[in-house]
């Protein structure tokens, strides 16, 4: 089960064009296109009359003629030609989905239609502001339940093991985690202090000894992933958002549920330092799509594991965010089943 009163990313900006993209979102098959006036759309991805997928078919104008018997649907969804038949049935449409676009990505609204409001949207004031750069990886494909993704995206110990030579340090395994809710968000929290800096900020931060860093994952509904992740030279004031030799970067990581078994993974990230160098966003992006893909490696395995198991979990100490993420979306989706006025 899903959240559906929410926005999910089905795509980049730029994968969405005048040809038509096929995508799958909480089970749902959908098709992307944009208008002559470059406006996104989002069908569902099936003709009412034998349900060919309409991506199978052809853009022709604003609307796409599908590619069995020619059957043509406006953006609104909307059958506005049958050929070889003059009058079009009232329930001759397709589900349309609202579309919105935001940090490059389009999202679309899988529930009521009516209840779609941008404003559920996490501000990112850094987002395009000066002296911030950015850097987008590709969209990766996970073979893994929505949840295990989110469980993995709130847990900053395994860094440790996981990704030991580019986001940990084996000095870090140790160090605790705390927990903190606010404004709707949950975050886990690791602040290591005083030791070597991980693969990333020693590839990028110019540092001569031990360092102060932050980690800090935040989980935003439906199933975004704010992580704000940075360092500074030891002792010199990063708790206190100062320091010598501070690099702050902000990493956007997005879970699109596709099926009970399989996720879509989209990620960005902002940083404060060289804004501009494509190189520099290169190499950010290169160090994470290693990480990531390490990850794959485990999520794949942790699916399968679980799928096949039946045995309990344990749940340890580092658990504490996810599970607070996995209680909080089962009562919302239990109230989302719920009929309004329904005895409890």
């Amino acid at each position: 089960m899903f959240l559906r009163n929410h926005w999910y990313v089905a795509a980049w900006d730029h994968e969405v064009g005048r040809t038509l993209v096929a995508r799958t979102v909480l089970g749902e098959k959908i098709v992307l296109y944009r208008r002559e006036d470059g406006s996104a759309v989002a069908l569902n991805d099936a003709c009412c009359h034998r349900k060919l997928p309409l991506s199978m078919g052809r853009i022709i104008g604003d609307r796409i003629e599908c590619g069995y018997h020619g059957m043509t649907y406006d953006g609104d969804g909307r059958c506005v030609r049958i050929p070889g038949q003059e009058r079009i049935p009232d329930k001759a449409r397709v589900k349309s989905y609202p579309v919105h676009e935001r940090w490059g990505w389009v999202f679309v609204w899988m529930g009521e239609a009516e209840r779609a409001d941008p404003a559920l949207l996490p501000e990112i004031p850094e987002f395009g502001a000066p002296g911030w750069g950015i850097n987008r990886g590709p969209v990766m494909h996970i073979e893994s339940h929505q949840s295990w993704v989110i469980d993995n995206l709130l847990d900053p110990s395994h860094t440790t093991f996981v990704h030991p030579t580019t986001l940990g340090v084996p000095e870090g395994a140790d160090v605790p985690i705390t927990v903190r809710e606010e404004a709707g968000s949950i975050a886990a929290v690791k602040w290591t202090l005083d030791l070597p800096p991980a693969g990333l900020f020693k590839k990028f931060g110019s540092y001569a000894g031990n360092v102060d860093r932050w980690q800090i994952y935040a989980f935003h509904l439906p199933s975004l992933v704010i992580v704000d992740l940075g360092a500074a030279d030891s002792g010199s004031g990063a708790q206190e958002s100062r320091g010598t030799n501070r690099i702050a970067m902000r990493s956007f990581n997005f879970v699109t549920p596709e099926t009970d078994t399989t996720s879509l993974y989209h990620w960005f990230q902002i940083r404060n330092f060289a804004p501009d160098d494509e190189a520099v966003s290169e190499g950010i992006t290169a160090t994470f799509t290693q990480a990531f893909e390490e990850d794959l490696v485990i999520l794949k395995a942790v699916h399968a594991a679980q799928a096949a198991g039946t045995e309990a979990n344990l749940d340890i100490a580092s658990d504490a965010a996810p599970m607070r993420v996995r209680r909080m979306l089962k009562k919302l989706i239990d109230q989302e089943r719920t009929p309004a006025g329904a005895a409890a």
